[in-house]
């Protein structure tokens, strides 16, 4: 198996070939939050594996299962990869948002052309909101103690 790796803006293709069969799939990286997931793009039916298990499985809520197939939906690509996905991180919507962010990149990595599809949806765009960290001599970042005047 011959192992040939190219990069593209920072984001890894990695292409194997072997005899006369090449099969090419692209890997990115999608952040929210705290979350962080891998996202491995081949060409395929449509199969999802978060994870090692089913989309519905890992993500039971009808909301979360949407936003991730967006950038599939936006340029009517659905059916068309298999997507293996290792999340790691955050709940259940910063792991879902981050899936949606590395499906995009992959997207992007495919097809330069979807670019100004994905940037119109807001697919490329890290969203950089994290919780603020407690303050020492309060209980909560901002939330203070009672007041008390005497």
């Amino acid at each position: 198996m011959l192992l040939t790796r190219t990069k593209a803006k920072s984001r890894n293709t990695w292409t194997f070939k072997q005899g006369s069969m090449a099969k090419a799939h692209i890997q990115t990286v999608g952040r929210r939050k705290t979350a962080v997931a891998r996202v491995i793009l081949k060409p395929g039916k449509g199969e999802w594996s978060i994870n090692a298990r089913s989309l519905e499985d890992y993500f039971p809520r009808p909301t979360h299962r949407q936003r991730i197939g967006q950038p599939l939906q936006a340029v009517e690509m659905e059916g068309q990869f298999d997507i293996r996905v290792r999340v790691r991180g955050g709940g259940p919507t910063g792991q879902a948002d981050a899936v949606r962010m590395g499906v995009a990149r992959a997207l992007v990595e495919h097809d330069e052309d979807l670019r100004p599809v994905m940037r119109a949806g807001g697919f490329l765009t890290r969203d950089a909101r994290k919780v603020e960290r407690k303050k020492p001599g309060r209980p909560k970042a901002r939330k203070r103690f009672q007041f008390s005047k005497r």
